[in-house]
């Protein structure tokens, strides 16, 4: 069985280490002057410039008839292949070069639009918690597919404006199915590629302790933004646990909607994933249990 309070699943020093960082990690992820503190690599594609165009890096004629160099199709800085190679991670997007707010990339979303998470996470929980948190079933039961897509649709037309109010879906069970919907959609997902082993392996220890550890160990690797909106996520779903008496949805229930949701393998392997879905359930479920002591 699973700790649930910190004192019960660390040792002092244990604890304290995992907090003294993660307090230093949220430290790092403050903003100022309106501006958070998100780094983003450039996403360049080979490009044909018409006219003379010159390198935004070192300055000097881009050369040829065609592919002359790259562009950012975020952001559309050009340089020559070369340069893209020395060009800072300081991508800073363009609005009118997102074109929706589904199947984007998360850091390019929340660099484009200045904010903390993406918007889609923060109207939705809001909604959620406002009339929902004691709905039965809270997001183990689905929504109506055609409605869960109008949602989607509407926050890719109209972003931060869209209206997801009682008044349109009255239904809570389309709203937190728009949620996992966007978080299904990403092209990397919350839980990174990048970390995804790592993870699995941390929710193989048998310690408690030393897996929690592990844990926390890796989700310092997260991106910044991926880390602040997984730490928002799982604020909310502990929130959603406080009310098990009424929806039923304890952490475990919770771990089994949102592990595959949050976190996929990178290779695109059935047997995987069916093979990991204990270890993703656990990892989710640990995140919630513990969201006070990790994030």
């Amino acid at each position: 069985m699973l700790c649930t309070s910190p004192v019960n699943c660390l040792d002092s020093v244990c604890c304290t280490s995992i907090n003294i960082s993660s307090l230093v990690r949220r430290a790092a992820l403050t903003h100022n002057d309106n501006h958070f503190n998100y780094e983003k690599t450039h996403n360049f594609k080979v490009h044909t410039f018409r006219g003379p165009h010159w390198c935004e890096y070192c300055a000097n004629f881009m050369w040829g008839l065609i592919a002359q160099g790259v562009r950012c199709s975020d952001c559309g800085l050009n340089v020559h292949k070369q340069c893209s190679k020395h060009v800072p991670n300081d991508c800073q997007p363009d609005l009118k070069r997102i074109k929706k707010v589904y199947c984007c990339d998360l850091t390019t979303l929340v660099k484009a639009h200045n904010t903390q998470r993406p918007m889609v996470v923060d109207i939705c929980i809001r909604e959620i918690e406002a009339r929902g948190l004691k709905s039965e079933g809270l997001y183990r039961v689905s929504g109506f597919t055609e409605h869960i897509e109008d949602v989607k649709m509407a926050f890719d037309r109209d972003g931060e404006k869209a209206d997801i109010s009682a008044n349109i879906y009255p239904d809570i069970n389309i709203i937190t199915g728009a949620l996992k919907l966007y978080f299904r959609d990403l092209p990397i997902p919350i839980i990174t590629y990048d970390t995804y082993s790592k993870f699995i392996e941390a929710a193989k220890i048998s310690n408690a302790d030393e897996r929690l550890e592990a844990v926390h160990e890796v989700l310092m690797l997260l991106p910044p933004a991926h880390y602040e909106t997984l730490r928002y996520l799982m604020i909310h779903l502990k929130k959603v646990t406080m009310n098990e008496k009424d929806n039923l949805m304890n952490a475990e229930n919770l771990g089994i909607v949102f592990g595959p949701t949050l976190m996929r393998p990178p290779e695109d392997s059935t047997l995987t994933t069916l093979h990991d879905m204990r270890y993703q359930k656990l990892i989710v479920q640990i995140l919630i249990e513990n969201e006070d002591v990790l994030f």
